[in-house]
């Protein structure tokens, strides 16, 4: 009797597999798609892109999370936990320290303006101490002449959601999807007057997909049951995602700069 059980259910588990198979195979999910202004971009953009013939410098004060937005966990509340990255001024410095394989943009960061400036008054004072009046004087700051200002701006959640599922006999599976979208603005300000040079604003999609599958089945002339249940849920990186829609940014606020002739980039030689 125990060997009739046991058959039964690995046989259940084969039939699980099998319909979980095919309904993967006939439902067509929305794959993630790439950073985008308008048409869709490539992150090898921001390292081809060609220098400038005068390297701009920029200044980055503030670059942080404007929405507020809280993670929602899997009942349907909200948590503590921001839904992004409080920091998205790190992938800022470093798309623009990418763009042109570093050639394109001097960046000067002004987040740490004041512990740059401790440094700077106790390496002063120590040489005074050791050296008297004569010490020798500490550079001058680097300024720039236009900042960099923005942060993230949206944070969309369940932009797009749907799945679909069957069962037969107690045997189920079933796949659903959800589309979350963030959204990221980045301007171009003029020190010297403040006006608003270029803005831009890009958004990258968020893919999340959860698939599982059961089995519901009474043996044994109906007085044992049988419950096996399985899922696997994949989401695509928020931080990932924020980071692509900022070098996203960056390139598109390049080729904006170029148009209005903020910058002139160089002609590139074609090598043989």
């Amino acid at each position: 009797m125990k060997t009739v059980v046991r058959l039964s259910l690995l046989s259940l588990l084969v039939i699980l597999g099998s319909s979980c198979a095919s309904m993967n195979s006939q439902l067509v999910l929305p794959k993630p798609e790439e950073p985008k202004v308008q048409l869709t971009l490539l992150q090898k953009e921001l390292k081809d892109v060609s220098a400038p013939t005068r390297k701009p410098t920029v200044a980055v004060y503030q670059f942080t999370d404007q929405t507020g937005q809280k993670r929602q966990n899997s009942s349907g509340g909200t948590s503590f936990s921001s839904a992004v990255t409080q920091a998205p001024s790190v992938y800022l410095i470093r798309a623009l320290k990418r763009a042109a394989n570093g050639e394109f943009f001097r960046v000067v960061d002004r987040q740490v303006l004041d512990h740059v400036t401790r440094e700077r008054q106790l390496i002063r004072q120590t040489r005074q101490s050791y050296e008297g009046e004569g010490s020798k004087k500490l550079p001058a700051l680097t300024f720039a002449g236009m900042i960099i200002a923005g942060g993230i701006v949206g944070f969309d959640t369940s932009v797009e959601t749907g799945g679909a599922g069957a069962r037969y006999l107690g045997i189920g599976s079933s796949r659903e999807y959800s589309v979350d979208t963030v959204t990221i603005n980045i301007r171009l300000v003029s020190v010297a007057t403040g006006e608003v040079l270029l803005d831009v604003i890009t958004s990258k999609t968020i893919l999340s997909t959860a698939y599982g599958g059961d089995v519901f089945r009474f043996i044994e002339q109906g007085t044992e049951l049988v419950e096996v249940e399985s899922g696997v849920t994949k989401n695509e990186s928020v931080s990932i995602a924020t980071q692509r829609a900022i070098e996203a940014g960056v390139l598109e606020l390049i080729l904006q700069g170029s148009d209005k002739k903020y910058w002139t980039l160089m002609e590139k030689t074609n090598e043989r």
